[in-house]
């Protein structure tokens, strides 16, 4: 039976003050809705680059964007383009947004990657890189967020990619030895980086795994 993290009523404004004190600038949104208005409006005029996140899929952030600026998604390659060719022009862009498997009340952030595309799109090289979080990705601390990201994010994105691992039958981690695991690189964000604009946007909404 596949494992759920149990619904926790997260203060999103408590979490915003964490992040905000781990350096990032924070926005905190009632819903979708009004977070894709507020990144359109962030956001006019550059080069835009997707780190894969059904999150931001969820709220239609590429369709949305796209009538501004110049936009770059591994989930909508051109017909000349693979997954990876479009992966490595999404690290060459102004503006770099992505989600995270899990975050923390007290400002951490942790992603899981398998080809390191969205991990590495999210740590340099970029204007601005936007975290953007819906309120179940929330969790106490750290332990129960890498528990998060093992027992519920991993199993659920290899269900979805059709992939053939242990997790995407039974719902858990069996911390596999398969060649399609996508459990290869687990990056835990303790701050902000250094030289880099960081934005958490929290969203007091349900949105991808």
């Amino acid at each position: 039976m596949e494992q759920h993290a149990a619904a926790q009523p997260f203060d999103l404004q408590a979490a915003a003050r964490a992040f905000a004190r781990n350096g990032y600038a924070v926005h905190v949104s009632p819903c979708a809705q009004e977070a894709r208005e507020y990144l359109c409006a962030q956001i006019r005029g550059t080069t835009v680059g997707f780190g894969d996140s059904m999150t931001l899929v969820d709220m239609g952030l590429f369709e949305a964007l796209r009538a501004h600026n110049q936009v770059t998604d591994p989930q909508h390659p051109r017909p000349d383009q693979d997954f990876l060719d479009t992966a490595r022009e999404c690290l060459l862009t102004d503006v770099f947004l992505t989600s995270a498997n899990a975050a923390t009340m007290q400002g951490e952030l942790v992603n899981l990657d398998s080809t390191g595309n969205r991990v590495a799109g999210s740590l340099f090289g970029h204007r601005k890189v936007y975290f953007v979080l819906g309120r179940n990705k929330l969790t106490d601390n750290l332990e129960q967020a890498v528990q998060r990201v093992r027992s519920v994010a991993a199993p659920k994105n290899a269900r979805r990619l059709g992939l053939n691992t242990p997790c995407a039958f039974t719902g858990r981690c069996a911390n596999c030895a398969s060649p399609q695991r996508i459990c290869n690189g687990l990056m835990l964000y303790l701050k902000c980086m250094h030289d880099i604009q960081m934005e958490v946007v929290l969203i007091d909404q349900d949105l991808g795994y």
